[in-house]
């Protein structure tokens, strides 16, 4: 098996959460997402981000509207909509599920007699 695809796949399905995370706590320029997902060492390249960006506004989850710059063209500033506000909620009530899952089977794993 190779360990780098798991580890990808891994991280492929968390990733709408961590991204909606991030919008979630207000508008969010695309390189600024990219950044926060690098210092949380969850590497994403902008050309991910941009296609699951659209899917996400396309399926009513986001909006978005332009800002001028002053250093280059107008930027496009996300933020959740109420509908994927409530699909946030539900993530993050997945996410807690299978986390404290994982937690509990790793935790017995690492302690047998338990």
């Amino acid at each position: 098996m190779n360990i780098e695809n798991t580890q990808s796949q891994m991280r492929k399905g968390i990733l709408e959460f961590c991204i909606l995370s991030i919008i979630r706590r207000g508008e969010a320029y695309p390189s600024d997402i990219v950044e926060e997902m690098k210092a949380a060492n969850l590497h994403i390249l902008e050309g991910t981000l941009y296609p699951l960006l659209t899917r996400l506004k396309n399926a009513d989850m986001l909006t978005y509207r332009w800002v001028e710059s002053n250093s280059g063209p107008p930027r496009k500033y996300f933020s959740l909509t109420e509908k994927g506000d409530a699909f946030y909620k539900e993530l993050e009530t997945t996410w807690i599920e299978l986390s404290n899952g994982v937690n509990a089977l790793a935790e017995k794993k690492n302690h047998p007699n338990t």
